[in-house]
């Protein structure tokens, strides 16, 4: 997934590059509202993180020339000016979402992931498949070797983070906060029960094992 960050604060702009590049997206950075435009009718962002208070003007004015121009990428406007008013006035001038500071970084992942998938789904993307293991999501069924698989919505949910992201360890502060909305340890082990219940599932009975635990890191399906 392509972003685009337009952000001056050169030390969090450093952090979000830095951090948002770890967890594999490609990203491009500018500071100033005047290079916006050009930059995102050329590479055609899926996502756009806009701050509003920008060195050249209100971020609000990306906004609406954005959806003037009835462009196809999501906004997640980020902002110190966090009152219920402005979010308000930012959601009315057309961000998809809007994120106050200071925040936590896995809450802007997850709404980053919550704005991907709002994106439209691809034809293609409607069935998630790894191997012999398919996630319908338009139908909300799991069948590995075309048998079916009963799923409760949290463990759907996760299979689908899972399912995603193949091939990358996925925390558990990381799953906390996209399945439940934690952005804290909540000092329970819910997300190793969850994923015994789902393993349990997913690879009981089958000789290759899809889901595996990287000690210390998290959860990877694929790898």
């Amino acid at each position: 997934m392509k972003l685009l960050l337009i952000e001056d604060d050169q030390r969090l702009a450093d952090f979000l590059v830095r951090g948002l590049l770890a967890e594999g997206y490609n990203i491009e950075r500018i500071s100033r509202i005047d290079a916006a435009m050009p930059l995102i009718r050329s590479s055609e962002p899926d996502v756009v993180i806009l701050d509003r208070l920008l060195e050249d003007g209100d971020g609000l004015q990306v906004c609406r020339d954005i959806r003037n121009m009835n462009l196809p990428c999501k906004i997640l406007m980020l902002s110190a000016l966090a009152e219920v008013d402005d979010r308000i006035l930012g959601l009315r001038t057309g961000a998809d979402d809007y994120l106050g500071k200071p925040f936590h970084f896995e809450e802007l992942l997850a709404r980053i992931e919550s704005l991907a998938q709002r994106t439209g789904q691809r034809e293609q993307d409607v069935v998630l498949k790894l191997k012999d293991l398919q996630l319908n999501l338009a139908k909300q069924e799991v069948r590995r070797q075309e048998q079916a698989i009963e799923m409760t919505a949290k463990e759907l949910r996760i299979l689908e983070m899972l399912m995603r992201n193949q091939g990358r360890v996925l925390s558990r502060e990381r799953i906390l906060s996209h399945v439940w909305g934690v952005l804290e340890d909540p000092m329970t082990n819910i997300v190793d029960v969850y994923m015994a219940r789902l393993r349990r599932k997913i690879d009981d009975g089958f000789d290759e094992k899809l889901i595996k635990t990287r000690r210390g890191l998290g959860y990877v399906i694929g790898d």
